[in-house]
């Protein structure tokens, strides 16, 4: 079966099976454009209902294709669209632009600028180094999964609200509906085998952002103070490393690690470990909690750099200092100078 009858099918069976149990849906065929991932989709919507389910039909496709049951597929995508219809949010399309009802619900997320490009025409953003910082409003959240609508210029406008109210708005929601957690990585690794395993460092040099349900946590890093907050907690600087869309890794900046290595075990890890639909960036980045900069690494090292060809800061304290002290005494010179030249023109260009 190829991948056209694939897709007839599939819907055909997916409706029939919903109606075994009672449900009675729409079906249709979709292209799904979405930040971070694209794809062909059944949008599955339940009669009477304005609001649907998208199910992603190239990974049921392959699924198949690698060798899962035709049944076993089937019975799964009907199960999780059942669950999703069950907790559903209850809402109206014309709730969706009313800024007054949606305000409290508005999020936001990050995704790699250079790959969303196209998209981000169209998406209001703002930038932090490569990365995009997007709005959504969040209709519904677990940590298994999470209903969101992302904010596009057109939305924007049918709340008639400029982009700096709908910025303001989000970091003042933001961190109210999806606050910021930083733990250490041992506390972490507690959490994910259920109980004490570890024992807490004192020392401990690694910690992870994100939020509560763990979906589209890398955005703390917009949050307001978030970098100030973490500096407090890690002890002063620290690269920030962009385990996925959900989550930042912080560690601690003691001088050992580079650019370079950061950056080819993030490319190494995005390439092995992580959803492509998930990946941020393949880049490190650095917080200097004396100057209050976030930058790339890559940037922090030139600045570095830049600073020790300089000399050490004492020296250029020095520098300055003596730069001062020629322009005070300049400006002291200036007006006996413009005198004698006033002198000078007077008697003929012999100075006094």
């Amino acid at each position: 079966m190829d991948y056209e009858q694939f897709k007839a099918t599939f819907a055909e069976d997916l409706k029939t099976n919903l109606q075994k149990q009672e449900i009675e849906v729409d079906v249709s065929e979709h292209y799904i454009e979405k930040l971070n991932d694209s794809y062909d989709a059944l949008s599955v919507t339940p009669k009477g209902s304005s609001i649907g389910v998208n199910a992603n039909l190239d990974e049921i496709f392959h699924a198949v294709e690698r060798g899962r049951d035709y049944s076993e597929v089937l019975s799964g995508v009907t199960e999780s669209l059942k669950g999703s219809f069950e907790h559903m949010p209850k809402l109206q399309v014309s709730d969706l632009t009313n800024y007054a009802e949606m305000k409290n619900k508005l999020a936001m997320e990050v995704v790699s600028a250079e790959r969303n490009a196209g998209m981000l025409q169209n998406v209001p953003h703002e930038q932090m180094e490569d990365i995009a910082v997007v709005y959504r409003l969040v209709l519904d959240s677990s940590k298994d999964a999470s209903s969101t609508v992302l904010v596009t210029n057109d939305l924007m406008d049918k709340f008639g609200i400029t982009h700096e109210q709908l910025h303001n708005d989000a970091m003042k929601n933001a961190p109210l509906i999806r606050p910021a957690e930083i733990k250490g990585m041992e506390e972490t690794l507690n959490e994910m085998q259920g109980g004490p395993v570890l024992e807490p460092d004192p020392d401990e040099i690694l910690f992870v952002a994100g939020v509560p349900d763990q979906n589209h946590g890398a955005a703390v890093i917009a949050y307001p103070n978030f970098f100030e907050d973490a500096a407090e907690k890690l002890g002063g600087d620290y690269f920030i490393i962009p385990s996925s869309i959900h989550e930042v890794l912080l560690v601690k900046d003691t001088g050992e690690m580079n650019a370079r290595d950061l950056a080819a075990m993030i490319r190494e890890v995005n390439a092995t470990e992580v959803a492509p639909e998930d990946v941020l960036t393949d880049h490190a980045y650095h917080y200097d909690s004396k100057e209050h900069i976030f930058e790339s690494a890559d940037k922090f090292e030139e600045r570095q750099a830049e600073m020790e060809a300089a000399g050490p800061e004492e020296d250029r304290g020095s520098l300055i200092d003596q730069l001062n002290a020629k322009k005070e005494e300049a400006a002291k010179e200036a007006p006996e100078k413009a005198a004698k030249d006033a002198v000078r023109k007077s008697r003929g260009g012999k100075a006094l």
